[in-house]
């Protein structure tokens, strides 16, 4: 198991907390976004700003992390392909367990549902976890520029949105030798 590094923007520090319960910690942050968090669609760009308010508060079970992220998120249209941008705002609320209060929960519910239990790592809480956790279902699963939007013609690709009227006759390859006989047949004037 890899070691934390308390320098890391995205490690919190807890031993203010001093595992006493009802002990209280406001972290406020302007972090910058890791890699992959999102889906191939939609995502917070690497490096663009997120915006972290926590409140971290010692129970007995190990620390209570809640909270709201901000960020914006950037993809395009599934419809026409044009770039959407999504502003994220979700609240989290997660339980970082001391390590002896996880091991007894493994212990006691080795079976459990729970199995993502998030533990402390010594005194620092990782949140880049939680935070990619609770940002990623949130993102759209297919993002649109606006909710009415017409999308790309299928026959030429074009933006529909431009031209509302656009169309194209399209005969049925069965039908074809049919619209040949009509145009060789003699007009009866």
């Amino acid at each position: 198991m890899t070691r934390l590094d308390p320098r890391d923007p995205w490690v919190i520090d807890t031993r203010e907390l001093s595992r006493r319960p009802g002990t209280l910690l406001e972290v406020v942050r302007s972090l910058t976004a890791p890699e992959d968090l999102g889906t191939d669609i939609v995502a917070v760009p690497t490096g663009s700003p997120v915006e972290l308010d926590a409140r971290l508060e010692s129970v007995s079970e190990g620390v209570l992390v809640s909270g709201e992220v901000r960020a914006t998120a950037g993809g395009a249209c599934v419809r026409c392909l044009e770039p959407v941008t999504v502003p994220v705002a979700v609240p989290f609320q997660e339980l970082f367990a001391y390590a002896d209060r996880a091991a007894h929960h493994h212990e006691v519910a080795p079976d459990s549902d729970e199995a993502d239990v998030y533990e402390l790592e010594g005194d620092y809480i990782p949140l880049l976890p939680v935070l990619r956790d609770t940002v990623v279902p949130t993102l759209p699963f297919q993002p649109v520029c606006r909710v009415d939007c017409p999308g790309l013609c299928s026959e030429c690709g074009a933006f529909l949105a431009d031209d509302p009227d656009h169309r194209h006759d399209v005969i049925d390859p069965r039908w074809a030798a049919l619209g040949e006989l009509r145009r060789d047949a003699p007009t009866t004037e």
